[in-house]
């Protein structure tokens, strides 16, 4: 089931209409209503994706655990996965939603927690303090079980386990225990000793999004944040014909940046309105907490270790000679169970949009930030329309709750691989050192019943007004 927005240009310049959709079921459908030769909009951006993008390869090292029901004991198991990261790289990583299975092959992309179950959490500060203080970030497994105070060996199995089963503890809030005894006493000291630690930063991002301004003037700044000693700033791929190039504050051609670089988009003066967007690229190791998603309703991944990997982001610019002049961007909010659209109107005229039959205006030098409200596990594909030839269609799916928080854990039935031969990890990855295997999926959800909903509105939640956007 999918809900679907429309949006269409009003006549009157700087307007834009946004209409609450229909239900489709089975399938995504965004359907644009535009003005004689508006062109439908091409593909379709998703909020607030940047840093690393990574293919789920399987549990790799892992244990057994049971999660304690009224309906009685469930066996599953509990360990390390690891991701393939486009361009490069490897990750590790725990899930936060034991209920929910985790799809063969599935694509990951690098989020804020606030776009995760981790953002309504009060206890995802405790997990990053597990990752941080556990396997594989501290793979001297004889030190780990001495400071654990357990009794035996404790080998790569007994680790990812114990680690596991504690960070479901505080992510699901569920009774599990590790069957493994070594795995058990290290999974009860990660959660009697885990503290408060503040969410990691974005591997790479570029703040805003979205910018917007005139021809002949330096359009941004976009700001660079990352944890990457270097990032390879890429020019638009179309922006040779519109003579658009990336420069610092100075005019000086960018080619290359750090965390911290402002850049700019330089217009010509004679352009004719229009959108291009760059890309920043890097490589580094992805910072240990950080969540990763997936839109194929796959469960939700913390990261628990990095090789040396390949991350990105993108922005864009809008330019226009008069009217209004959008930028738009948004963001997955789990605290509103929705998206935020931040719309900002760098024009001459005032930019005016219809949300739900009310009518909100984004000043001049102004900006406004309005809640898409999505319900839990909706995918979601809706375009916005601007002055004539803007446009901007953003796709994605809300996934806010771990699946125990939905439903609760007794209706669920879970099963666990087979346990396979473990073999070596390749000795050139930069990861703490595992077995690993080829195990499938190692838990299969039930179904849940569709929630069918009468229709779908959008609803202003904040409007502020500036004079300038920084």
């Amino acid at each position: 089931m999918s809900v679907s927005f429309s949006a269409w240009t009003a006549r009157g310049r700087g307007s834009a209409r946004l209409a609450a959709g229909a239900l489709v079921s089975g399938l995504v459908a965004a359907t644009v209503l535009a003005g004689a030769g508006t062109a439908a909009a091409d593909g379709g951006t998703a909020p607030g994706h940047s840093g690393a993008t990574a293919t789920i390869d399987g549990l790799k090292t892992y244990g057994a655990a049971v999660i304690r029901g009224a309906a009685g004991d469930t066996h599953v198991s509990a360990g390390l996965f690891e991701m393939s990261v486009e361009g490069g790289g490897m990750l590790q990583t725990y899930c936060v939603d034991v209920h929910t299975p985790t799809q063969k092959d599935a694509k990951y992309h690098e989020t804020a927690w606030s776009g995760t179950s981790l953002g309504i959490n009060e206890d995802a500060g405790r997990i990053r303090w597990i990752l941080r203080n556990s396997y594989p970030q501290v793979n001297d497994l004889a030190a780990l079980a001495e400071k654990a105070g357990v009794r035996g060996r404790l080998t790569e199995q007994d680790a990812a386990a114990g680690t596991q089963v504690a960070i479901w503890r505080y992510s699901d809030d569920v009774d599990v225990d590790a069957v493994d005894p070594q795995a058990e006493q290290l999974a009860d000291y990660l959660q009697k000793n885990a503290r408060d630690q503040s969410e990691p930063k974005a591997s790479l991002t570029l703040d805003p999004p979205a910018v917007s301004g005139r021809p002949g003037e330096r359009v941004g700044p976009v700001t660079v944040r990352t944890d990457a000693r270097s990032v390879t700033v890429s020019p638009p791929a179309d922006a040779a014909a519109a003579g658009v190039r990336i420069v610092d504050e100075k005019g000086a051609p960018v080619t290359t940046a750090a965390d911290g670089s402002k850049i700019f988009f330089e217009v010509p003066e004679d352009a004719e309105a229009g959108t291009v967007a760059l890309t920043a690229q890097a490589s580094t190791t992805v910072p240990v907490g950080r969540a990763f998603v997936s839109e194929s309703r796959s469960q939700t991944q913390i990261l628990a270790g990095s090789s040396e990997s390949t991350v990105s982001a993108t922005a864009s610019a809008t330019w226009a000679e008069k009217g209004a002049i959008p930028a738009l961007s948004a963001r997955e909010n789990c605290a509103r169970g929705g998206v935020d659209l931040t719309v900002t109107n760098q024009g001459d005229e005032p930019f005016t949009f219809e949300l739900a039959g009310a009518q909100h205006t984004v000043p001049v030098g102004g900006s406004g930030t309005v809640t898409v409200p999505l319900n839990e596990d909706q995918p979601y594909d809706f375009t916005v329309e601007g002055p004539p030839g803007f446009q901007k269609r953003f796709t994605g799916m809300l996934d806010c709750r771990t699946r125990a928080a939905e439903v609760g854990t007794t209706t669920q039935t879970l099963t666990a691989p087979s346990a396979t031969p473990l073999a070596d990890t390749p000795s050139d990855i930069n990861l703490a050192a595992t077995g690993a295997s080829d195990a499938t999926p190692w838990i299969a959800g039930t179904a849940i019943a569709l929630v069918v909903l009468g229709g779908a509105g959008l609803v202003i939640t904040r409007q502020r007004q500036t004079t300038s956007e920084d």
